[in-house]
């Protein structure tokens, strides 16, 4: 019988498929959404931008005082493990892992006791199949009536499972008809998008928000900046003020699974919309080239690591 891909899951080193994996109700991760995350995809079975992946983790966890109790070889081999599980690699099939550590057990009680243990979470599915029109033509966005969390009061550098303002800010914009939001901070400026870093084309210069407006430091969006510049194109940060959005003449988004995603339209706080050319336009479409020919390499570099 041929083997089947299978999306499964490790907790605590306990494998099982997905679908029955479970966390204990005393978890903080669960209770309080005291937890930190990264998200990776492969390719051939390299894990793309591991080393920054697991920095940024480690980042998280500084930010929000958590000590991490097991080590990076520990969690490495766990999602090793994961990945073969799923026959992923007897398949050929690219996959996308996201690996969760959340504070651990305790009582009832927002204190989190130093001695906890921390929990960690893997997750293996497939990676996502995005719609084709996405790429072809590009994505609508809206800005949400919500605005980003203060920067003084929940660091957007803390990778967490606390989501709510994110979640917030996609479920009006598909309320209003878009596939994506762009939020704005409290002062009007530009951040991020729900689960992604965005990117402007504004008086002809490629642009995206600085760390001051609130947003993750995106390590898509690092790669595709460092693989413009070896092609001579800069990609500069500069707040971006709602009102400036309608002198965009482009407009895409980076993740790690998105890749660079164009936006073909983006729905203003007043009702306006402003329109981007089909696919990307001209800048995007180089900035999607530059960036794919990037992490090809990075692929080639790191062969050596396939978590196949």
């Amino acid at each position: 019988m041929s083997k089947e891909f299978k999306s499964m899951s490790n907790v605590d080193g306990r494998i099982t498929p997905t679908a029955e994996a479970c966390v204990p109700v005393l978890d903080r991760g669960f209770l309080y959404g005291d937890s930190i995350y990264e998200v990776f995809r492969t390719y051939s079975g390299v894990p793309l931008f591991y080393q920054q992946h697991w920095e940024r983790l480690e980042n998280s966890a500084r930010l929000i005082q958590m000590h991490i109790t097991q080590g990076r070889d520990e969690i490495t081999e766990q999602i090793r493990r994961t990945v073969h599980s799923t026959s992923a690699g007897e398949l050929s099939k690219e996959v996308y892992v996201r690996y969760v550590i959340t504070r651990g057990e305790g009582p009832v009680d927002l204190y989190p006791n130093p001695e906890l243990k921390t929990r960690y979470v893997i997750i293996v599915n497939a990676v996502p199949q995005w719609s084709p029109e996405f790429y072809r033509v590009g994505m609508k966005a809206a800005v949400p009536t919500v605005r980003r969390n203060p920067t003084d009061a929940l660091d957007p550098n803390i990778k967490g499972g606390n989501y709510l303002n994110n979640v917030i800010a996609i479920t009006q914009a598909r309320e209003l008809g878009a596939d994506e939001s762009i939020i704005l901070n409290r002062d009007g400026y530009v951040t991020e998008a729900s689960n992604s870093n965005v990117c402007f084309v504004l008086d002809g210069e490629v642009v995206t928000p600085g760390g001051a407006s609130g947003n993750l430091r995106g390590i898509t969006k690092k790669a595709a900046r460092e693989a413009c510049a070896a092609h001579g194109l800069a990609v500069k940060d500069r707040d971006v003020h709602a009102t400036d959005l309608t002198k965009t003449t482009e407009c895409f988004v980076t993740s790690a699974t998105r890749e660079v995603m164009p936006i073909i339209s983006l729905r203003l706080d007043d009702g306006d919309v402003v329109e981007y050319p089909a696919g990307g336009g001209e800048i995007t479409r180089k900035v999607a080239q530059f960036y794919r020919e990037y992490m090809e390499e990075h692929v080639r570099q790191n062969a050596g690591f396939s978590l196949w």
